[in-house]
């Protein structure tokens, strides 16, 4: 049942609260930070933070609800942790999966999709809209069980043909358009359908998405966002009216925030992770040590076969993508010590962002759900899945009212 414009109401003036009233210890970024920045407002949090080892830090970021209750000593507000992120899982329907289907598709998007598609109500329409939908994986299931003609609305040739050449060899009723999600075109494609579906949409992709909806009207709407952060303004535009009054600020590096979960990295890669970050620390103390600033620089991508050449390697490949000189004779382990003491501090402060990671994201996923009750929806936000099959699980479904008018 779709939730009462009252009730997301209620719940995004709760979080605009415990976010705004807390945004000293999530907003900014800890590779500026040389040491907490809390040692004189909360010096007792701190002293619990520097108890703690790098794998019990590990262990507190992947269990939120438990560091909740852990910080609520210092944070009293943290109490309400589990009450502002309770999100009902959708009832699914019993989807059949044929094999087939899942071909070329890897295992755990294929679990994504299957969920996903099971959370769907089925008769609400026969055209439904695939946004930027790739080779059509999420369209194949629609097509077959969901009884709907589906248009797949995506940016790159190969994979309209390739999804294309599919859908016609198994019989799909899938037609492909090769098109920019941006342009004021794909608004059309969202007027002639009954459903439009985006699963995973990055960012601008899904909200534009939404915004076409908003003037289009289709009969119903269900987006699972993602990549918050990847907008075009440099600062996030609030859609719903309440948003838009909040006090709260969010540069794309705020946003970044609901991303950084972690429930599928294994040992390696938060091995590899340990080793770049401090690599990056380690070059960050060098350059302010050779130019005297108390400014963190940051540094391109680097391919991560490259840190096996070695933190010496690394500050010369770093000092050359910033025009810097290094002199000789530079002490290079003093400065990758440096690096590894501060990924420490860095993860200090990561753990007490942790906390504040699903309450943004539901902020975000509630401003357009808002937006859309403004506009003419009855809506509703649900997960559809585990958050160990993905932490990217809220749904946000949408139906027209007086939808029979």
């Amino acid at each position: 049942m779709s939730l009462s414009f009252n009730v997301l109401t209620e719940r995004f003036i709760q979080l605009d609260a415990f976010l705004s009233s807390h945004t000293v210890f999530w907003q900014g970024v800890p590779f500026d930070c040389l040491d907490l920045p809390w040692r004189e407002s909360h010096p007792e949090l701190c002293e619990w933070l520097d108890t703690q080892s790098l794998h019990e830090l590990g262990n507190w970021k992947e269990s939120p609800a438990d560091l909740a209750k852990m910080l609520s000593k210092w944070l009293p507000d943290a109490k309400s942790f589990i009450s502002l992120t309770a999100i009902e899982p959708q009832q699914s329907a019993d989807v059949q999966c044929d094999p087939h289907w899942a071909t070329g598709v890897p295992g755990r998007k294929w679990s994504q999709i299957s969920t996903f598609t099971a959370a769907l109500r089925a008769g609400e329409g026969g055209n439904w809209l695939e946004w930027c939908a790739g080779k059509g994986y999420l369209g194949r299931i629609l097509a077959a069980t969901k009884n709907a003609n589906v248009t797949s609305l995506e940016w790159q040739q190969a994979l309209c043909d390739d999804g294309q050449a599919y859908a016609e060899k198994h019989q799909l009723p899938m037609r492909f358009v090769q098109g920019d999600a941006f342009a004021k075109e794909s608004q059309q494609l969202v007027q002639g359908c009954d459903h439009a579906v985006a699963l995973h949409a990055c960012g601008d992709l899904h909200v534009t998405l939404l915004r076409h909806a908003v003037e289009a009207k289709p009969l119903s709407v269900s987006v699972s966002p993602c990549c918050y952060h990847l907008i075009r303004d440099k600062q996030y535009q609030p859609l719903s009216s309440l948003a838009k009054a909040s006090e709260l600020s969010l540069s794309k590096h705020d946003l970044k925030l609901p991303l950084q979960e972690t429930v599928t990295a294994g040992q390696t890669v938060k091995s590899k992770r340990f080793v770049e970050v401090s690599f990056r620390l380690g070059f960050d103390a060098l350059q302010r040590n050779l130019s005297n600033s108390d400014k963190y620089l940051p540094i391109p991508n680097v391919q991560k076969s490259f840190l096996k050449e070695g933190f010496e390697a690394f500050c010369y490949w770093a000092a050359m993508r910033k025009g810097i000189t290094l002199p000789k004779g530079l002490n290079f382990g003093h400065f990758l010590q440096i690096g590894e003491t501060r990924f420490h501090t860095v993860e200090k402060m990561e753990t007490v962002r942790t906390l504040f990671r699903r309450p943004l994201e539901i902020w975000l996923v509630l401003d357009r759900a808002l937006y859309l009750t403004e506009n003419g929806y009855h809506t509703d936000i649900s997960t559809f899945c585990s958050r160990e099959l993905t932490p990217r699980n809220l749904l946000i479904h949408a139906v027209r009212k007086n939808r029979w008018h």
